[in-house]
């Protein structure tokens, strides 16, 4: 099927597998996202609490004028007037994140019982949320989560969540399935920090160059209240482009060990986040420059 991604328009298959059928292995869990570098459980999350923290979220969306008006409100219309950019990251949402309906989705029974029995010890997550708004004509670039937040362990994982239902035209997250194996990749940009390096986070823009070069192929699906896909630390992914009029409402949240080394940008009562990259006056390095040291 073809989809839009930022700039092109590019096959994207949708087939990825769901993982409920060994949600009780550990072991297999384990050896899957190792081979296919994610998971994708579908009702994990309680439908209910998604949808009570969804109408929250859209309720302050509302306050801000995001919303279409004289639209009901569960439908999150984006409206076409808002003065302001139509996605709304994760930086600028952080009061949403602090609301007690999300965070009993993010940091609830459900996903932390899961990482506990993944993991076989007590885990954690980041108190740091990335709380992503996303309206008509957003979408990401392509990269490793690593590069962002990789001073702790790398028995870290990611988790996309989506409080609703995300259909293809909404732009769900894109994976580039056997990215994972990209050896010279991770052995160069996948060892990358971008408060130390000052790089600009993302390996690409051209989905269709990286299958080129590189292999794989890209995959996303539909998404209903419930559903969350975990994906390791090097699974290249981004966001295909909403077309749709909606407002996407996803989170992406990260869990490890609780044992186990964290990186301390996004730990405490008040993260400290990235203290250098993207800041004033930094000076960050060209993709093309980066690509170019790390002969990728």
């Amino acid at each position: 099927m073809i989809l839009p991604f930022i700039h092109h328009e590019v096959d994207v298959r949708t087939d990825l597998r769901d993982s409920n059928d060994i949600l009780n292995d550990p072991k297999a869990l384990q050896n899957r996202i190792m081979e296919d570098g994610y998971l994708l459980i579908r009702e994990l999350h309680d439908k209910d609490a998604v949808l009570s923290a969804r109408r929250q979220i859209l309720e302050k969306l509302e306050s801000k004028g995001m919303l279409a008006p004289n639209t009901p409100l569960m439908d999150g219309i984006f409206n076409p007037e808002y003065p302001n950019p139509t996605s709304t990251g994760s930086m600028g949402n952080i009061e949403l994140t602090q609301l007690p309906e999300f965070k009993a989705v993010v940091e609830g029974n459900p996903i932390m019982s899961f990482f506990q029995h993944f993991l076989g010890g007590e885990a954690r997550t980041f108190d740091f949320k990335w709380l992503r708004t996303a309206g008509p004509g957003s979408g990401s670039p392509i990269h490793y989560d690593i590069v962002f937040m990789g001073r702790g362990t790398q028995n870290l994982y990611s988790c996309w969540t989506p409080f609703g239902d995300v259909t293809l035209d909404m732009g769900p997250i894109v994976f580039c399935i056997g990215s994972n194996r990209f050896d010279k990749v991770r052995e160069t940009y996948g060892q990358s920090d971008v408060d130390r390096d000052l790089i600009e986070g993302h390996f690409s823009d051209n989905p269709i160059e990286i299958i080129e070069k590189y292999g794989g192929h890209w995959a996303t699906t539909t998404f209903a209240p419930g559903d969350v896909i975990i994906f390791s630390m090097f699974l290249m992914h981004a966001s295909l482009v909403n077309t749709s009029d909606k407002i996407r409402i996803t989170a992406d949240t990260r869990y490890q060990l609780a044992s186990d080394e964290i990186d301390e940008r996004w730990i405490g009562e008040k993260p400290k986040g990235h203290y250098v990259w993207k800041q004033k006056d930094a000076k960050i390095e060209s993709l093309e420059d980066s690509r170019k040291r790390w002969g990728v």
